[in-house]
C-alpha cells in the first residue's frame, strides 16, 4: 500500500552506510544538540564493527520486564506470574540496525501505472478469480532504544511494507517469502532466512477504491481484497538488496503512532498491533 508522507525523521539507509535524515527534528525529539547526534550517529567503520561486537556479547534487554519485589519504582511491586499459554506471552528478538548491510540491485516496478490502472486490473481479475488476496511483511529491528519498522519508500513521499499480492491459490507464507525474496532478496543465489512469526492484522477491502478497514463492514457480502501483515523475525546479521528505484527506511514506533495522514491506515496502526508482544533488545 502506497501512502503519502512528508520526509520525516526515519532513518534512510545507504548501500553502504545509514543516516539519519532532518536531524534537528531528531535532536529535538531526544533532548541531544545536533552536535552530539552527529558524533553519536557519524560512526568510523572501525566503531561500527566493535558496536556490533559488543552487542552480540552483551546480555539482551526484555521490554516490559517485572520489576522484583522491592525494587524499582513502584516500591513494593507485587511479583506476577506469566502465563504459560504461548499465545499470551510472544517474545520476540530485535537486533540493532548496525546489524544489517543493505546493497542495491536492479529497479523494481509496480505492475500498474496508475493508481486508476491498478483498480481497473483489480475488478478485471475480480470478475475472473474473485477476491484478491495481498500480505505484507512486518520486519523490526531496534536502534537508540526503540523499536523501528522497516519500510520501502518510493520517491519522496510514499512509503509501504514489503509484500504485494499472492498468485491464484498460492499459500500465505510460502507466498510472503516469496515476495520479501523478490523484493529485498540477495541477487547472488543465497536464500535470505525469513521466518514468519505471526499474524498481526488482517485488512479488507470493501470496493475498488482506496479505503481498507480492519472489519468486513456488514452490507459487504463480496469483499474485493484481503491484506493480511505477517510479523516476520530477523535473523542476527543479514545482507538485503534493495531496488533501486526504492529506500529502504527505518521508521520509529513513536513516528507512526496515530500518524495515519502521514503513512496512511495500516502502517499508522503497528504500534498498537505490536504492543502485544515482548520485545527483547539483543
Amino acid at each position: 500500500m502506497l501512502v503519502k508522507q512528508k520526509q520525516t525523521r526515519s532513518a534512510i539507509l545507504c548501500a553502504s552506510c545509514e543516516n539519519i535524515e532532518n536531524e534537528a527534528a531528531f535532536c529535538c525529539t531526544f533532548g541531544l544538540p545536533s552536535t552530539s547526534l552527529s558524533k553519536t550517529v557519524k560512526l568510523s567503520t572501525n566503531a561500527v564493527s566493535e558496536m556490533a561486537l559488543s552487542t552480540t556479547t552483551s546480555q539482551p534487554v526484555q521490554n516490559n520486564v517485572q520489576s522484583s519485589p522491592g525494587t524499582g519504582w513502584p516500591r513494593r511491586t507485587v511479583p506476577v506470574k506469566s502465563s504459560t499459554c504461548p499465545s499470551l506471552n510472544r517474545h520476540i528478538n530485535l537486533y540493532p540496525l548496525s546489524n544489517y548491510k543493505f546493497g542495491t540491485k536492479e529497479p523494481l516496478f509496480e505492475k500498474d501505472p496508475s493508481v486508476p490502472a491498478r483498480f481497473q486490473r483489480m475488478r478485471d481479475e475480480f470478475e475472473k478469480i474473485g477476491m484478491r488476496r495481498s500480505v505484507e511483511g512486518v520486519l523490526i529491528v531496534h536502534k537508540h532504544g526503540l523499536p523501528h519498522v522497516l519500510l520501502l519508500q518510493l520517491g519522496t513521499t510514499f512509503f509501504k511494507l514489503p509484500g504485494g499480492e499472492l498468485n491464484p491459490a498460492e499459500d500465505e507464507v510460502e507466498g510472503l517469502k516469496r515476495l520479501l525474496t523478490e523484493t529485498l532478496g540477495r541477487q547472488d543465489g543465497v536464500q535470505p532466512e525469513w521466518t514468519v512469526e505471526d499474524t498481526i492484522g488482517n485488512w479488507w477491502r470493501p470496493n475498488f477504491e482506496p479505503p481498507t478497514y480492519p472489519y468486513i463492514p456488514p452490507h459487504i457480502t463480496k469483499p474485493k481484497e484481503h491484506k493480511r501483515l505477517f510479523l516476520v523475525q530477523l535473523p542476527d546479521k543479514a545482507l538485503f538488496a534493495v531496488p533501486k528505484n526504492y529506500k529502504l527506511v527505518a521508521a520509529p514506533l513513536f513516528e507512526l503512532f496515530d500518524n495515519a495522514q502521514g503513512y496512511g491506515s495500516i502502517i499508522s496502526s503497528l504500534p498498537q498491533a505490536l504492543g502485544r508482544f515482548n520485545f527483547i533488545y539483543m
